[in-house]
């Protein structure tokens, strides 16, 4: 298949959603609980309220709602230091749209804009290069966040500032790494999980090896899966395949996008300007450590953080608030008590709610997924 509306066909997604009830009927597990199948990515549940996959599947399957959003796990605290960066005196505050909104607890980001902040939205970490070539008497400081998919692009906007000599540009450093983060849901006691749809877009970064010790050593299988609804479907097909044989392997659905052996351009450019902080602090999963990285002593002057003073205190949630449970996969968004009426995307409590890749965004722009399945003939919707 070469074009999109090839990987939304209504007849092929419902022959798999067939070949999907005939796995189900033929593990035994099924007969007492759902089997628990996380998606690691946001952007897979995204496409799974989108098209509205988890109606079309068989109660035996239950789909969990993981932490693979980067805007979500930002924790209160690191929005307050963005704040306090972006109302400093001649400060020019870069950011990607969806990190805009997130609430901090004082203000967000889109909200000391208003109260006078410089802050942008930019498309990308040269966008944020290039202000700084047109305003060398501002200091122009990009807010770096993301898994490994981002991570490259900052770098490398790092290494072209070292080439060109400019010194007025930082990155606020928010980069996070996806595997101690899988190993922290694994280790939980609150989640049993039976496989794994793996992230495609991290994937095509990191390849698919440090996945490895998902199936060695904890015997749970994990499929790398495309973002379209038959590849998230054809995923589902290939882990039940897994556990139907009595396997636990790592496979690679997305083989159209991802190299086994990942992107090493870009490794090598992460690996040149970041290295691993000793632990990180996520929404709703604690510190994990070993979970997020920070600018290498050899361009410090590129470190926001050190180039200004920043709070780093840690700030709860607030208590109505559940998106620790919802990132856990703990919850179904709709099992949060303010979801839809304290919390919705125009005034939203928690960060789940405002980016797109977050469950409880997706769920309400799209909802109803849940509370109407298989109360209808399932369809993959155009």
């Amino acid at each position: 298949m070469k074009f999109a509306d090839e990987f939304r066909d209504r007849d092929k997604a419902a022959t798999l959603v067939r070949e999907i009830e005939k796995l189900c009927d033929q593990i035994e597990v099924t007969r007492h609980r759902p089997l628990n199948i996380m998606e690691v990515c946001g952007g897979h549940t995204h496409s799974i309220f989108r098209y509205g996959l988890e109606g079309m599947l068989p109660p035996a399957i239950e789909l969990v709602h993981g932490p693979g959003c980067p805007v979500c796990v930002l924790p209160m605290g690191r929005v307050d230091d963005c704040v306090a960066i972006a109302e400093q005196p001649g400060v020019i505050f870069t950011t990607f749209g969806d990190a805009m909104r997130v609430p901090g607890s004082r203000k967000s980001l889109m909200q000391a804009k208003a109260d006078g902040a410089d802050v942008r939205m930019v498309y990308s970490p040269m966008d944020a290069l290039a202000l700084a070539r047109k305003n060398p008497d501002r200091e122009v400081v990009f807010f770096g966040l993301g898994f490994e998919t981002t991570m490259p692009s900052t770098a490398l906007t790092v290494l072209q500032a070292e080439a060109d000599g400019i010194e007025n540009f930082s990155v606020f450093c928010n980069h996070i790494t996806i595997v101690p983060t899988i190993k922290a849901i694994l280790d939980s006691p609150d989640l049993h999980l039976d496989g794994f749809l793996g992230p495609g877009h991290v994937s095509m970064v990191i390849g698919t090896a440090p996945y490895e010790f998902i199936a060695n050593f904890y015997r749970r299988p994990m499929v790398v899966a495309g973002f379209e609804p038959l590849d998230v479907l054809q995923s589902i097909w290939m882990i039940l395949r897994q556990i139907r044989e009595g396997r636990a392997e790592i496979e690679n659905q997305y083989t159209r996008i991802v190299p086994e052996a990942g992107n090493n351009p870009a490794l090598a450019a992460v690996a040149r300007v970041y290295e691993l902080r000793e632990f990180f602090e996520w929404r709703g999963l604690g510190s994990i450590d070993h979970s997020g990285v920070r600018v290498r002593d050899e361009y410090a002057r590129f470190d926001a953080e050190r180039k200004f003073s920043v709070p780093n205190i840690k700030i709860a949630d607030p208590k109505s608030c559940q998106c620790g449970e919802v990132l856990k996969g703990v919850l179904k968004p709709w099992q949060c008590k303010v979801f839809g009426t304290l919390c919705t995307p125009e005034t939203p409590l928690g960060a789940l709610m405002v980016s797109p890749e977050g469950a409880c965004a997706a769920y309400y722009q799209y909802g109803g997924v849940k509370r109407q399945a298989h109360a209808e003939p399932a369809t993959v919707a155009s």
